[in-house]
């Protein structure tokens, strides 16, 4: 399937700074999950899902399995948008499909695939018992 005509739900734009680069130039492949974790975080806040509020109500949302493959390097000052898909995977897993795409060319850059879970004192929980989730996919 061709990356570039997929219909995502969400996308998020960047632009890498300077800091974010290793001596070679391009930007280190760890700051690749900063990005992808960014973008999670800004749509769930906008699907009006907050950690902060959940986790007073003793849930946390958290990664349990990150898979990344790289296709190519971002440097200083590129534009790149952050775009994804979301699914459930059984009554305890959320897997948010993520790609980002450098700017204005958009090629593929990296792929990643997400999974999350809920814990309610360190236990999992079901999706459907966690406010706002039901509506999210």
């Amino acid at each position: 399937m061709n990356k570039e005509t997929i219909s995502y739900k969400y996308e998020l734009d960047f632009t890498v700074r300077d800091y974010e680069c290793d001596l070679q130039g391009i930007v280190n492949n760890g700051v690749y999950l900063n990005y992808f974790e960014h973008a999670r975080h800004t749509f769930l806040k906008e699907q009006n899902i907050d950690f902060a509020t959940l986790h007073t109500q003793g849930i946390d949302l958290v990664v349990s399995r990150i898979e990344i493959d790289y296709k190519l390097s971002l440097t200083s000052g590129d534009h790149f948008v952050v775009r994804l898909n979301i699914q459930r995977d059984g009554l305890l897993r959320l897997v948010f499909e993520q790609d980002i795409f450098k700017q204005p060319e958009n090629k593929l850059v990296a792929h990643a695939k997400v999974i999350g879970v809920g814990l309610k004192n360190g236990r999992p929980v079901r999706l459907d018992d966690i406010s706002g989730f039901n509506e999210l996919v």
